[in-house]
């Protein structure tokens, strides 16, 4: 069985879209294991301090792209196939699979502008926690006080800043050449942890943001596509 005219024409644009799809998902698949294997991320994520681990919210996302850009890869391929072969069956399965993971999209696009700002504020008051901590001078127990400042180190080495703010920065740079710590990394650092803790996650999730629009796009020309060549087939008269 063939189509004809201009169902021939959306058939082919529907191969195009699902190839551009496919290719989507393998961009999704490959950013989300890039950010997985980050190394600031990384270094900053695995850190833990008295059984008490760094927030893994953005990792949980992370996850979350790595199983959708595999899906996307999947549904793209059975996609082109389906219209290839002019397969109803197929064509039907792919329009069901694109709704599920177009609503399963605006869901975690909901989710995740209500929550935009829970991953860097976690960490940040994580990174508080570690600094009160080490700059507390009650904290006699040699073997803390070398975790705590194992822990605040990676944070300033990683992200080239010092201190909570200003004041702070000033302040440990000032143990530090007094030789009371060594916390700060060896240059001069002025900048608030806050500030570049927000930059790295913010700009994380503009990035996760602009593809997933980018995606719900292509998949809603799919959906009417797909569609189309569906009814096309079954009213097609020739065989």
């Amino acid at each position: 069985m063939g189509v004809e005219g201009c169902t021939k024409c959306i058939k082919y644009m529907l191969f195009f879209f699902n190839f551009i799809f496919w290719l989507a998902g393998g961009v999704v698949l490959g950013v989300a294991l890039w950010l997985r294997h980050e190394n600031k991320i990384s270094s900053l994520l695995e850190l833990e301090l008295d059984g008490t681990q760094a927030p893994n919210t953005f990792y949980i996302s992370v996850h979350i792209l790595i199983a959708v850009g595999a899906v996307m890869m999947v549904v793209g391929f059975l996609g082109c196939y389906g219209a290839i072969q002019e397969s109803q069956c197929l064509l039907g399965t792919f329009f069901a699979c694109l709704v599920i993971l177009f609503a399963c999209e605006v869901a975690a696009g909901i989710w995740g502008y209500m929550h935009k700002d829970t991953v860097s504020k976690d960490m940040i008051t994580f990174y508080d926690s570690v600094y009160d901590k080490a700059m507390t001078p009650t904290l006699s127990d040699q073997e803390s006080k070398k975790a705590v400042g194992h822990v605040l180190k990676v944070f300033h080495e990683t992200l080239n800043c010092c201190g909570k703010g200003t004041g702070s920065s000033f302040f440990t740079q000032l143990t530090d050449k007094l030789g009371i710590s060594d916390l700060c990394p060896n240059q001069q650092y002025s900048i608030s942890c806050h500030s570049r803790i927000q930059e790295l996650f913010s700009d994380k999730i503009y990035l996760i943001g602009i593809a997933a629009l980018i995606i719900a796009v292509i998949m809603l020309f799919e959906m009417i596509f797909s569609m189309v060549l569906c009814c096309g087939i079954r009213n097609s008269p020739v065989y």
